[in-house]
């Protein structure tokens, strides 16, 4: 065995929404026999007071007020983020910096798109340079700032992404299809087949903070007609806030709702399950892929997450169910003639899933790093 140190990679991720830390912990996973692997939020580190109001005002914006979050995304389009002209961010920049030249890393990755700015200006104020990848945590609709991102590669999700990216005059071998890094222990999990009797059909529910969502939602999915239903409802960060009435729910329907809070399971809940019902997140979308889970979408925040729902429709495992009628509707489409069309989602995100994502992408990684130090 090879005494030489074993390559070094630093993974940059910030707490703005859940996909940047879920690619980053998911990527740190599959890279973890096979390199010294240190994470970093850098928002966290160099302004953490600040870090935490606007990470409050980030998920009370996206959740109550979607369409203002919509306004303020699409605005970005028109940023320049080359210069640094943010208070916050000039601390945040040094505490990247300080980290980097702590760690030495021998590959910088970045889950978060203006990193590689930061990064950029490091480098020409005298830092060593490295291979820096960016790991593209949204599908299809990407924003300026991961596009205009000077970033050596970028790693997406699907091949549709890749193509939107080209044909905004990207390089092409820059982009690297590998898929959304999931929890690697996706590839050892063996999800519910099409053939699946389907009775109960188990529904698994990611409510957000709204409290009225979490009864009407899950009354709506016992409710349906002509099919036994059941619902997990994972609260996590709400549960405080969602417990009382999610208890509601469930003692209005004995036997037929389970409550968690923080799980570790996500990854055996989804592949257990024959339906998720959440927001379009990144990490949850293509976790639900991963599990072949078919997706009922009931919150859609506009510009960032519109393309994972067209991802979605593209493949043809889910669809946007933003009310409790469409929710409703979309029930008794899945499971009208013994599930058929339930069943037809299974097979179709069979062929798109990527449960080795992560793997693939820490292989690209650490073959970058061996030939940077070769």
């Amino acid at each position: 065995m090879s005494l030489a140190r074993r390559p070094r990679v630093l993974l940059a991720t910030a707490g703005f929404g859940d996909g940047h830390n879920s690619a980053a912990r998911n990527l740190a996973k599959a890279l973890q026999d096979q390199a010294e692997v240190r994470i970093s939020d850098p928002c966290a580190d160099g302004a953490p007071f600040l870090n935490n109001l606007l990470r409050g005002g980030y998920r009370f914006v996206t959740t109550y007020l979607p369409s203002a979050w919509g306004r303020i995304y699409r605005g970005v389009e028109r940023r320049d983020f080359s210069r640094q002209r943010i208070p916050f961010m000039r601390a945040v920049e040094r505490a990247l910096s300080a980290r980097i030249d702590a760690f030495d890393p021998d590959v910088l990755v970045s889950t978060y798109p203006l990193y590689p700015y930061f990064v950029d200006r490091y480098v020409k104020a005298g830092g060593h340079r490295r291979p820096l990848v960016t790991i593209v945590t949204d599908s299809i609709e990407i924003n300026a700032a991961w596009r205009k991102a000077p970033s050596d590669f970028w790693l997406v999700t699907d091949a549709d992404t890749r193509r939107s990216l080209i044909e905004k005059e990207m390089p092409g071998e820059a982009i690297i299809e590998t898929g959304f890094p999931v929890d690697p222990i996706f590839s050892a999990l063996h999800p519910l087949g099409a053939d699946d009797p389907a009775r109960p059909f188990r529904v698994l529910f990611f409510p957000t903070a709204k409290r009225p969502t979490v009864r009407r939602l899950v009354r709506t999915i016992l409710d349906h007609d002509g099919w036994p239903t059941e619902v997990t409802i994972v609260l996590g960060r709400n549960f405080r806030r969602l417990y009382r009435r999610a208890r509601e729910v469930r003692d209005a329907y004995p036997g037929r709702v389970r409550i968690r809070g923080w799980s570790r399971r996500v990854p055996e809940l989804l592949c257990s399950h024959h339906l998720v019902v959440g927001k379009a997140g990144g990490a949850t979308v293509h976790e639900a892929l991963a599990a072949r889970c078919p997706m009922l979408i009931h919150h859609l925040v506009p510009g960032q997450e519109e393309g994972n729902l067209e991802l979605l429709r593209r493949i043809g495992g889910g669809g946007l169910a933003d009310t409790e009628e469409s929710l409703a509707a979309g029930l008794r489409d899945l499971l009208t003639d013994h599930a058929a069309v339930w069943r037809r989602q299974k097979q179709h995100l069979a062929r798109h899933a990527r449960p080795r994502a992560s793997r693939v992408a820490a292989k690209f990684i650490l073959e970058l790093a061996d030939r940077s130090s070769s």
